[in-house]
C-alpha cells in the first residue's frame, strides 16, 4: 500500500556512492561530454525531462529552468550501471521510509552553472495517478559540489489549494485509505501554485549522499554563484504487486 507519508517524506542515504565511485563517475562523464556534447545538451537542447501539457518543450523548459543547465537524459552504460548497483546497496534503508519502492528509473545527468537552476515544482505520482507504475520519489546524488550557491530546497506549505483528490476509501486502488493526490501543474506555469505560500527548507549534502525526496513534495535548486554543479538524478517507483 502507498501511503501519503511517503510521497511527502525526505530522506537521505550517505556514502551512497563511495569516493572511488564518484571518481569514476566524473571521469567516465569528463570523456564522455566533449565541448560539442556540452553545446548539444546544454545551450542547444531542444527537449527536457520536464513536461508541461499544453506547453512547448522551450515553453517547459523557460519555466523549469529559466538560466538553462546541462541535461543528459541517457548516460554511459557503464555510469548507469554503478549507479543501478548503488541503489540496490540502499534497498534496505530506502524501505524504510518509503516501503512501497521496487525500481529506479534510469539515471539523468544535470549539470547547473552561474545563474542556473531549477524552479520549485512537483513531479507528481504519475499522469494517471490510477495507473502502473507510480512515482514515489525523485533521488538525487551530488558528485561535484558549486564553490558557492546551487543547495537543493524542499518547500512544504498546509494551503489546501496544492490538493484535489482525498480517497477516503481506497480499495483497489493501491493506496493506503486517506490518500491525498496534489493538483494537476504544480509548478510556476501555474499562477495558483506560483502565489502558494510555502516554507523553503534547504541542505547542502556531502558529495556522494543520496536525497529522497517525495513525488508530492515541492522542490528546487537555489541558483549556483560561482563553480558548476554536477549531480544525477533519478526516479523511484512503486510497480503492481504481481502477487
Amino acid at each position: 500500500m502507498i501511503h501519503i507519508a511517503e510521497t511527502v517524506t525526505t530522506g537521505s542515504i550517505e556514502n551512497f556512492l563511495t569516493s572511488e565511485e564518484r571518481g569514476h563517475l566524473a571521469t567516465v562523464m569528463h570523456a564522455f561530454i566533449t565541448q560539442g556534447a556540452r553545446d548539444r545538451f546544454g545551450e542547444k537542447r531542444t527537449s527536457s525531462i520536464h513536461e508541461i501539457p499544453g506547453h512547448s518543450a522551450k515553453q517547459a523548459m523557460a519555466v523549469y529552468e529559466p538560466a538553462g543547465r546541462v541535461e543528459i537524459p541517457t548516460i554511459p552504460a557503464d555510469a548507469e550501471q554503478l549507479l543501478q548497483h548503488a541503489f540496490d546497496r540502499a534497498r534496505s534503508a530506502l524501505s524504510r521510509v518509503m516501503p512501497s519502492i521496487t525500481t529506479c528509473r534510469p539515471w539523468t545527468y544535470v549539470e547547473y552553472g552561474p545563474g542556473q537552476h531549477i524552479t520549485g515544482h512537483l513531479d507528481g505520482i504519475a499522469p494517471d495517478p490510477f495507473a502502473w507504475p507510480r512515482q514515489i520519489a525523485g533521488i538525487s546524488v551530488v558528485i561535484r559540489e558549486a564553490e558557492a550557491g546551487g543547495a537543493f530546497y524542499v518547500e512544504s506549505s498546509s494551503s489546501d489549494r496544492l490538493w484535489n483528490t482525498r480517497l477516503e476509501t481506497a480499495a483497489g486502488t493501491g493506496y493506503a485509505d486517506g490518500m491525498w493526490l496534489a493538483h494537476d501543474g504544480a509548478d510556476h506555469s501555474a499562477d495558483w501554485f506560483a502565489s502558494m505560500p510555502r516554507t523553503r527548507w534547504s541542505v547542502s549534502p556531502a558529495p556522494g549522499t543520496a536525497l529522497i525526496y517525495g513525488s508530492q513534495l515541492t522542490h528546487g535548486t537555489e541558483p549556483v554563484i560561482s563553480g558548476r554543479v554536477a549531480k544525477f538524478i533519478s526516479w523511484l517507483i512503486a510497480e503492481k504487486d504481481r502477487g
